[in-house]
């Protein structure tokens, strides 16, 4: 017997069927078909209805980051479709699987130029690793298959665009081309590429690991390689939490936001070993150093960093393999050297952590956080100066780690910690932002409130973007246009039905975040901090150089700075 079911209703089974539980979006004239169908499942396929499209596509992202499950987000055609750009290339970056439902205009409109019709394959077409329109009622349910099953192979985004009259067409094919399920290869580096590099790790004396978040799900195989070869372990930002970061083999982050050990084992070392990640700040890497890159994708070897062997392999066999087919090195001198500095560095972090003062910074307010914090926790941390404080004060256990890192968009914070909270109910969800980065998506901090999501949003709120403050200090300019203004976010979460509690004096710090983090409703700690460039853990000549100029600049335009003070600077960035 022929089906005689809307194809909207079709596609809704079809997503259930898939494993999909939850689609970020908001409804509106090209979609309306579909949400109808929707509608009518929403015990098993909820609708979270978003206050703007590129929080739901962020929130999408975030969601598919977590729980390698696929992301999914809706939006009409035109002004929805536009706004979903951000959170599309957000996942685009970093590797997510996310599918994007974006209506269209009548099919008998298309190319007429119709009320909020534009080119939607053309506009989507860099972000996407699937990207197509429907034609026709037919074609929807095998190409919804190609797009999920496209999504979770390429790990990347997936377009559909449906114009609105097809979802409420009779669907009446009795069989469809394609069946659900994917499949990816299973890869190997050969015999002879591993024979390469385990001859390499056998004559190095300093080799230092640099591990991305290729090396999620491979954590046990990374700190036993690790051990067995006697190097200290960096990790990049989007590695955070792979393994503790007090762990002793670790280093902590490196780069911009990274650690002065890191910095310095990574110059010190005669060998490095690059798994699992694209590490971009080559001026953060050493000249002239033997590298070895484990990958499951081919093309990403030697992409950013010279290497004398590829391994073109899962992180988590291919490490195995490694440590059981080598002798373990008996020198530790130089790991060490390495533990030694970062206990150090400890040391100094916990010192400035526990400081008692006011005005209040940043790092303050990491330990207290610290103290709320529960051990399977969901950090989502923004971008700005809160992702170094963040990342070199927060130190994580087995909590997860989710942020926007290759595009690094500010307002993936609040995203994140609502989809969070969505994925795993049961657990804390923490949004750590700035007050800019909160500022561009703050409306949506309403969407938990209706959908009862108990998230805690701490905001570092200094009255500036002054990661941009820093960056123009550090070519050298003055600061221009970075301040932004007064703000008291406590009230505005009470105005939209959570918990605000603003916190001026260190005293409050405390009893604040715990009233917070005891509440079942979604909280904003407001926390008012005094403005501070986050330095980086080495300062390269050019920018001692560029911040003097800087400097310089400022005193003979408002006499802020005296002379002694501006040495005393420069000597401490140096």
């Amino acid at each position: 017997m022929l089906l005689e079911k809307r194809t909207g209703a079709v596609m809704t089974e079809m997503l259930i069927d898939w494993g999909i539980d939850h689609i970020y979006g908001m409804p509106g004239d090209s979609i309306n078909e579909l949400i109808d169908d929707l509608r009518k499942q929403e015990e098993k396929l909820k609708f979270i209805q978003v206050r703007h499209e590129e929080v739901g596509a962020l929130a999408a992202a975030s969601y598919a980051k977590l729980t390698g499950k696929i992301g999914v987000c809706m939006s009409i055609a035109g002004p929805g479709a536009i706004h979903l750009l951000n959170g599309l290339y957000d996942a685009k970056a970093d590797r997510a699987p996310v599918l994007a439902i974006v209506g269209q205009v009548d099919s008998e409109e298309i190319g007429t130029d119709a009320f909020q019709e534009i080119n939607l394959e053309r506009m989507f077409d860099d972000v996407s690793v699937f990207n197509k329109r429907a034609a026709t009622e037919s074609q929807l349910p095998d190409l919804l298959n190609q797009a999920i099953r496209e999504a979770y192979v390429n790990k990347g985004v997936s377009v559909l665009i449906v114009p609105d009259d097809l979802f409420a067409r009779k669907f009446k094919n009795e069989s469809r081309l394609t069946s659900q399920g994917f499949y990816r290869p299973q890869i190997f580096p050969s015999e002879t590429s591993l024979k390469e590099a385990r001859s390499l790790l056998d004559d190095a004396k300093k080799p230092v690991i640099l591990a991305g978040k290729g090396v999620k799900g491979a954590s046990e195989e990374l700190v036993a390689f690790a051990e067995h070869i006697k190097a200290p372990i960096i990790l990049s930002l989007l590695a955070k939490g792979v393994i503790p970061d007090q762990h002793p083999l670790c280093l902590g982050q490196h780069g911009q936001i990274g650690t002065k050990p890191a910095y310095k084992a990574m110059m010190d070392a005669d060998l490095i070993l690059l798994i699992g990640t694209q590490f971009p700040y080559r001026d953060f890497l050493p000249d002239g150093v033997k590298a070895i890159q484990i990958d499951y994708k081919p093309e990403h070897l030697g992409k950013m960093y010279p290497i004398e062997v590829g391994l073109a392999g899962d992180a988590k066999e291919t490490l195995a393999y490694l440590t059981s087919h080598m002798s373990e090195k008996k020198d530790d001198s130089f790991l060490r050297e390495s533990q030694e500095r970062m206990k150090e560095w400890h040391v100094q972090l916990q010192e400035e952590k526990k400081l008692e003062q006011d005005p209040m910074h940043a790092p303050q307010v990491m330990y207290h956080l610290e103290k709320v914090m529960d051990k399977n926790a969901v950090i989502s941390c923004d971008v700005g100066n809160v992702t170094v404080w963040v990342t070199r004060f927060l130190p994580l256990k087995q909590q997860d780690f989710i942020i926007s890192g290759w595009l690094a968009t500010m307002g993936s914070g609040l995203p994140g910690a609502i989809a969070a909270q969505i994925a795993y109910p049961d657990r804390q969800a923490i949004a750590v932002c700035g007050d800019g980065g909160f500022n561009m998506v703050s409306q949506d901090f309403v969407t938990a409130v209706k959908y009862e999501l108990p998230i805690k949003v701490i905001i570092l709120n200094n009255k500036s973007i002054s990661m941009i403050k820093y960056e123009q200090q550090q070519m050298g300019h003055q600061t221009y246009q970075t301040d932004l203004g007064e703000m008291d976010f406590a009230k505005f979460a009470e105005a939209c039905g959570g918990e605000g509690y603003r916190v001026e004096k260190f005293e409050d710090l405390s009893s604040s975040m715990n009233q917070a983090f005891a509440s079942d409703k979604p909280a904003i700690i407001d926390v008012v901090i005094e403005e501070q460039a986050p330095l980086p853990g080495h300062i390269g000549y050019t920018q001692a150089v560029n911040y003097s100029k800087f400097l310089i600049k400022e005193f003979f335009d408002t006499g802020n700075i005296e002379l002694p003070d501006m040495k005393k600077t420069i000597d401490r960035l140096i």
